[in-house]
């Protein structure tokens, strides 16, 4: 008998007779599957909402008082000669009063008796967001502040620090919690493929007096780990985007400002799931029969 056509038959007969376990198995790896991908979409979520702050994040470069017109004017050449800054905008003193005076509103009352303008002129500078790694930033303010007459630069250090380390440990914790899943839907098959093998011991016996080889014993076994793999990968995809789904239509009626805060999953990611479902599941199933002795 041909192999694949034995292997086939086998695996819908056992996938039937063992209908139970083969529901318990799936399930348990849908929802492994499911928590990861959960993780993940959170991740890229949090990760969208960092970049979206990060993108109006800039210098401040305070100026001298004595700061004179060609220094300025230099200035203003030297960060337009630099490719790290998209946007330059110019604040005079009078315009950072008036701006002050905004953001007192009904307070404002207490700079109306001062004898001058306390307030120095500045740059505020927009640079790359890639280029928002705390030490990069750090040492481009430094180099900033070396330059004839500027005062002062700020860039805002903490908060930049804390947006860039809760970035790198969701996708830290991403990758953990995903690593530890795929070992526990490994173990998963790999019990599941040692039962059914033990199960059918006395099949197996026969089919070795018949002068079967043993990849001709091993691959329904195979095939089996593949499938249940694939449709908990299936299953799990579905779940996502059906609770990514009801999130978008039914929460945003009550929560309208969480759709600034959701980043639909790539396609391509719904169509992994299931291919990363069956790979870890085959290695699962290829342990199990790997480490039986007949």
């Amino acid at each position: 008998m041909n192999i694949i056509t034995y292997s086939f038959q086998t695996v819908i007969k056992s996938l039937w007779r063992e209908k139970w376990i083969n529901l318990l198995t799936l399930l348990s790896i849908s929802i492994g599957l499911s928590l990861v991908t959960t993780f993940i979409m959170f991740t890229i979520n949090m990760d969208s909402v960092i970049q979206r702050w990060a993108k109006n994040f800039g210098r401040v470069v305070y100026l001298s008082e004595t700061i004179s017109e060609i220094d300025e004017t230099s200035l203003v050449t030297q960060f337009k000669k630099d490719p790290d800054i998209l946007d330059i905008k110019y604040i005079s003193k009078d315009t950072a009063l008036q701006e002050l005076r905004a953001i007192l509103g009904s307070n404002a009352l207490v700079v109306e008796g001062l004898s001058e303008n306390p307030l120095p002129s500045s740059f505020e500078l927009r640079v790359k967001r890639h280029l928002l790694e705390p030490g990069l930033v750090k040492r481009k303010a430094e180099k900033i502040a070396k330059l004839s007459g500027v005062e002062e630069v700020q860039y805002g250090e903490k908060w930049l620090s804390s947006l860039y380390t809760i970035s790198r440990a969701m996708k830290l914790g991403a990758l953990i919690i995903g690593c530890a899943i795929f070992i526990a839907i490994t173990f998963i098959t790999y019990s599941t493929i040692k039962i059914f093998f033990y199960r059918r011991k006395e099949e197996i016996e026969t089919l070795k007096l018949l002068g079967a080889t043993r990849s001709f014993v091993r691959v329904p076994f195979l095939i089996e780990g593949l499938i249940i793999g694939l449709l908990g990968g299936i299953l799990s995809s579905l779940a996502i985007f059906g609770i990514y789904t009801f999130t978008s239509a039914k929460v945003t009626e009550f929560l309208p400002s969480i759709q600034f805060f959701m980043a639909s999953l790539p396609f391509q990611v719904y169509l992994v799931v299931p291919l990363a479902g069956a790979l870890v599941s085959v290695i699962g199933s290829y342990i199990a029969v790997g480490k039986i002795r007949y």
